[in-house]
């Protein structure tokens, strides 16, 4: 059995027609998306695509975390440089490419907020932090409001009510992200987007606080 056969389940289950490319090893036609010459087996360069391809997912914000973690782990597998520690360099080399590709896509969209980025940039629409929060002068008052009222905040006490209102806050902002990715309305998103960002670095500032005063 080649090494094509092998690893088609797991590294070939969700490619999709695209144009051919040859094989840097036998020359042969290979689909750009697949991670294995169809010919002779061997591994091919780690194709450009955003996060959601490299782990064969459906670009959507409400992703199922175990399926995710269960995709990015068979992927894992397949492009773990061990199973590559008889090959030839290059081979050594795109292994490695594979799986750091695959643990960059993992950590991008298992988290929120980074999940929210990438798919609105799959959708074409950047987000300019800067330029919202100038614009917006609710976010800007309340985000002044917010570093008043942990300035003033005294007690251990005062910085955990702080935090517990900051964590219900930005709970409510990852379920309005997925109404607004769900209706597709992209700009209510990319303005959550920009709320969350502040919302959690408010957080680390408190868990800061909160540190300084038990100690």
């Amino acid at each position: 059995m080649s090494n094509n056969d092998n690893h088609k389940g797991e590294g070939q289950g969700h490619v999709h027609a695209h144009p051919d490319s040859p094989c840097w090893s036998c020359r042969g036609s290979v689909d750009q998306r697949a991670p294995f010459c169809h010919a002779c087996g061997i591994i091919q360069p780690a194709r450009r695509g955003d996060e959601f391809q490299r782990l064969g997912m459906k670009a959507d914000f409400d992703l199922d975390p175990k399926d995710l973690e269960k995709r990015y782990f068979a992927f894992q597998r397949t492009f773990h440089p061990d199973r590559f520690a008889t090959k030839s360099s290059r081979e050594k080399q795109l292994s490695l490419q594979h799986a750091t590709d695959l643990n960059e896509a993992y950590d991008r969209l298992k988290a929120p907020l980074s999940r929210a980025e990438a798919l609105l940039e799959t959708k074409g629409a950047g987000v300019d932090d800067h330029a919202r929060t100038e614009s917006d002068p609710e976010l800007l008052m309340e985000a002044m409001e917010s570093r008043e009222a942990l300035a003033d905040a005294e007690t251990a006490d005062e910085v955990a009510k702080l935090e517990a209102l900051t964590r219900a806050d930005i709970e409510l902002s990852e379920e309005a992200l997925s109404l607004a990715f769900s209706a597709d309305d992209l700009e209510g998103a990319t303005g959550i987007v920009t709320r969350l960002k502040y919302l959690l670095k408010l957080l680390q500032e408190i868990r800061r606080k909160r540190l300084v005063l038990n100690n």
